[in-house]
């Protein structure tokens, strides 16, 4: 997970900082964001003050209407000694009992000319992003037909030069050999690849080669939702690999479980051909066509027919 102090927001959304800029170092610990307008009516009973404040045309427009004492009282309860900070939204004026009560507990305050509900999403979706569950598993990500993949499996087991034929027949490389993955959503895994090593490929005996030198921008992307996992092992006679495609195994990344298949590698298959046409047949089975049960219930039917006429 990633720090979010309050000037990175700053710097991200051009905000204006009116006061408080002693604590634009302040930690963003959620990405939850606040509109005190229960507090504005005085009740601090559950205010969460850990929150970034955000205060519209609806919770200002009520503020105005208090008396001198009451807006006193709102605006230093309002500023606390871990309230990373307080946005006034729609360029409005920012009222004097604010300003006094951030530059007190030096709380940022600042401004920005968007809309309340625009400017809530938009933080939001940046915080969310930047406080995501982060991890990094030792794999390939490649973008095969719009489907994620992540390509697993032990060390020298053919990870990269796979990654490299697949660039070749025109899908794009995200990551190679550490792929960081961040969880934007309960179902939603992101994965890039460290600045260090972006858009770089290893192969074993020529060494390390810059993707996108090679093969040109349309080669590479910085990131990509994962959707589907293949594993690559070395060929075990003693293993019973699926050969119907009926059963579908899982693997767990944080708290999102995505699909998995387990590919053996042996001399002579040309694992990027089988990799291509595993991402179009999860696509397929995405939109509902799943020829394995297709093949399934064709066969029991023959079955069934068989036993008919026998009787």
């Amino acid at each position: 997970m990633s720090n979010v102090r309050t000037k990175d927001i700053i710097d991200k959304f051009h905000f204006d900082l009116i006061a408080g800029e002693e604590g634009v170092n302040r930690l963003i610990a959620t990405s939850d964001i606040s509109r005190p307008g229960i507090e504005m009516a005085g009740d601090f009973t559950f205010y969460p003050a850990e929150r970034i404040q955000l205060l519209g045309k609806t919770e200002l427009t009520f503020f105005n209407r208090l008396t001198a004492e009451q807006r006193k009282h709102r605006m230093d309860n309002l500023c606390t000694d871990i309230t990373p900070g307080i946005i006034v939204s729609r360029e409005m004026e920012v009222p004097t009992e604010l300003l006094e009560a951030c530059e007190q507990e030096g709380v940022p305050l600042m401004r920005s000319s968007l809309k309340t509900t625009k400017l809530s999403s938009r933080l939001t979706n940046y915080l969310e992003s930047k406080l995501a569950p982060t991890t990094a598993i030792h794999g390939v990500l490649v973008d095969i037909y719009g489907v994620g993949v992540l390509i697993t499996g032990k060390s020298g087991v053919g990870k990269s030069e796979t990654a490299l034929e697949l660039v070749k027949r025109g899908h794009r490389l995200v990551a190679d050999d550490c792929v960081e993955i961040r969880q934007e959503d309960e179902d939603t895994l992101i994965g890039n690849s460290p600045e260090l090593i972006e858009h770089l490929l290893e192969i074993r005996g020529l060494g390390i080669i810059n993707v996108m030198t090679l093969f040109g921008a349309g080669a590479v992307r910085s990131y990509k939702r994962i959707t589907l996992c293949i594993n690559l092992e070395l060929w075990d006679k003693t293993k019973q690999y699926d050969r119907l495609g009926l059963e579908e195994e899982k693997m767990k990344i944080i708290d999102t479980e995505i699909t998995k298949l387990t590919v053996p590698v042996r001399p002579g298959r040309n694992l990027a051909v089988i990799i291509e046409v595993a991402a179009m047949n999860f696509r397929l089975k995405r939109m509902g066509v799943n020829a394995a049960e297709q093949f399934t219930n064709r066969l029991a039917d023959v079955i069934e027919e068989g036993e008919r006429e026998e009787i």
